[in-house]
């Protein structure tokens, strides 16, 4: 009666702690709101989920067989030793258990029985440990392919993104979220939901089997269990708030890197080592503080587990010696299965911390991730495309356009037209729009009004791929990927190719250079051409240019860090292997070694001198003044070649 009454005192007590446990289970719902954008990989690798949930099944079973047999064996040991013989009592074992019993008494002397049932619990431990390596082969795995998949997801994403997106996040950030971010949700994809779902089934199967053998003694010893939630609550929240914020300052400290990295050689030039270790130290300093506050409160956990799992063995080993006080042949060994169970709880319950950890590191990662595949591009894909024809005239038509994260107005009511196989030179000050008129043309941006038309089809109905592949471009700030000359110099030729390397290289003038190189064109570039200068760089990805050998050319102030006589050479093999190619030439310089047959002079975002080379001299207006200076200063060798 005691025990009743003291079940029932319990029972309201967990009533009363109820409400701590609907707000656990609310918190972690809005965890997994974030966390179900991942829903679509389970149902892609279902069957592998599946089965793992079935290792786990099978695994756990095995495992909370042993505690019974173990049971009766101490009974029976009890039993001997007093001579009297062990009930069995059906009800209270599982049914593989009783057949065990059954035929073992059947068969086999006390002595020999002991031994078998010894075997027998070596056996189940085997396979449970068996079913567990399955568990780990699919879910671990089927983990690992999710992260591959999202890594894959997220890069894709990056791709679509246009020029403004990249202009207003910083890259240590980017890199951050596809793989520190990703690394994280993983962890919930994987050993989360497996020490999850193994926690749900070996909970239930060993309270379950409890309760069958003593429900009383099952309610004090998992009494403990509602505190635990409590405590888990309110750890959790903490943990998700300083989770999100670690992770960002975490993207912080991988940008002050990475922009270190980029720009060492400014930073030494400056002698700026200390204020930029200052800088990092820092971010670190910030970092490892909030990191080791988080560890702090994690540490929790495992002492509130050990405390919980050690009043449940002493509550165990108390109250079963108290009825075993007035029945030692049966309850010698209810004590000694219910400690294995308490033992066997030890490592899913003490999870729990851990689980709850994970779940909210890669809820606060998967909602980063989600602000950026939310990101829409402003440039799209249009619904639509047909076939469209590359050889008709490009035309900007009334074309305004404001760059929108700085609010610079760069084109103002542009007019343009360039018939097929024209030379364009464009040619201004900076700032006065030059480049905007090659990023439009390329549709890195769309105009604020106006269009921009090629064979009076709008570019916005083009594919964008089919527009980028029928023009080589070369912007001003030139990039070369940490590869040989040759693959920098293909990149982007996927079919045949109608020059080779070394031909564009020539018409690029830096044949003769490469050659001079340790391995030539199997030598390798370093990050961002580092190991090259200003002037190499700039030709090689003009050979890249060439190489693509597209209808339309565009060469955005790529000749800036070559000296006069070189890019007298260069422009003089352009127009060589230009021929009916249509060309888009931006520069600060005067170029007179290619027949244009437009220059267009910008200012302030608007055309204000427009013509041939000969008509804007006569017109002795800016274009003359300019080319009148730029005379002054060349060299009679260099006015020869004019």
């Amino acid at each position: 009666m005691y025990f009743l009454e003291t079940g029932f005192g319990f029972c309201k007590i967990v009533k009363n702690n109820s409400k701590a446990v609907n707000l656990i289970f609310d918190a972690q719902i809005n965890h997994l709101k974030h966390l179900s954008v991942l829903n679509k990989y389970f149902i892609k690798y279902r069957y592998r989920l599946l089965a793992g949930i079935f290792f786990i099944l099978a695994s756990n079973y095995f495992a909370v067989l042993a505690p019974q047999i173990t049971g009766y064996v101490v009974n029976k040991v009890q039993v001997m030793l007093s001579g009297g013989t062990v009930p069995l009592k059906e009800k209270e074992h599982d049914v593989l258990v009783n057949i065990f019993i059954s035929w073992s008494e059947a068969n086999f002397k006390d002595g020999s029985l002991i031994a078998l049932a010894s075997i027998t619990i070596l056996v189940l431990a085997l396979l449970s440990g068996f079913f567990m390596f399955f568990m780990r082969q699919t879910l671990i795995v089927m983990s690992r392919h999710i992260e591959y998949d999202q890594k894959n997801e997220i890069f894709k994403h990056y791709q679509e993104l246009d020029m403004g997106f990249y202009k207003t996040h910083n890259t240590g950030d980017l890199m951050n979220r596809i793989s520190e971010d990703v690394s994280r949700v993983r962890m919930y994809s994987g050993p989360a939901i497996m020490y999850l779902v193994n926690l749900a089934i070996r909970i239930s199967l060993c309270t379950y089997f409890m309760a069958r053998k003593d429900w009383e003694l099952t309610i004090y010893v998992l009494a403990p269990l509602p505190i635990l939630a409590i405590i888990i609550y309110n750890v959790n929240t903490i943990i998700h708030k300083k989770s999100e914020k670690i992770q960002a300052l975490l993207s912080d400290l991988t940008t002050n890197a990475q922009q270190s990295y980029s720009g060492i050689r400014v930073i030494k030039s400056y002698v700026q080592e200390k204020a930029m270790k200052s800088f990092f130290n820092n971010n670190s300093e910030a970092y490892k503080k909030n990191a080791i506050g988080l560890a702090k409160i994690e540490s929790l956990y495992f002492p509130s587990m050990a405390l919980m799992i050690g009043l449940s063995t002493l509550i165990t080993v108390g109250i079963g010696s108290f009825q075993a006080l007035s029945d030692p042949a049966s309850k010698a060994g209810l004590i000694v299965e219910f400690v294995i169970y308490i033992n066997m709880l030890t490592f899913p319950v003490s999870a729990i911390g851990w689980v709850a950890s994970m779940i909210q590191r890669a809820s606060a990662s998967q909602k980063r991730i989600n602000e950026f595949l939310q990101t829409v591009p402003t440039i799209k894909e249009p619904v639509t495309t047909g076939e469209s024809a590359f050889n008709g005239v490009i035309r900007f038509d009334k074309v305004d356009f404001t760059y929108p994260h700085t609010g610079i107005k760069a084109l103002k009511h542009f007019n343009l037209n360039i018939n097929p196989g024209e030379k364009v030179l464009i040619v201004g000050r900076t700032g006065s729009g030059k480049s905007t008129i090659a990023q439009l043309l390329l549709r890195f941006y769309d105009p604020t009004h106006g269009t921009v038309s090629i064979n009076d089809r709008s570019i916005k109905d083009v594919s964008l791929k089919k527009l980028r592949e029928k023009i080589s471009y070369v912007p001003q700030d030139v990039f070369l990927f940490s590869d040989t000359v040759t693959d920098n110099i293909e990149f982007g030729i996927t079919g045949s190719k109608t020059l080779t390397a070394e031909t564009a290289a020539s018409y690029a003038s830096i044949n003769n250079e490469i050659k001079d190189f340790p391995k030539q064109y199997n030598t390798l570039i370093g990050e961002r051409g580092v190991t090259l200068s200003g002037g190499q760089k700039q030709r090689i990805s003009i050979a890249r240019a060439l190489m693509k050998d597209s209808d339309i050319i565009v060469l955005d102030d790529c000749l800036s860090a070559v000296d006069a006589k070189t890019e007298h050479e260069i422009t003089k093999n352009l127009n060589q292997y230009l021929g009916d190619k249509t060309a888009i030439i931006i520069t600060h310089r005067i170029i007179t070694s290619i027949p244009f047959s437009q220059v267009v002079v910008m200012n302030e975002g608007s055309i204000l001198e427009q013509g041939t080379h000969a008509s804007l001299i006569q017109k002795r207006g800016y274009y003359a003044e300019l080319f009148r200076k730029q005379m002054a200063g060349s060299s009679d060798e260099e006015l020869s070649k004019i």
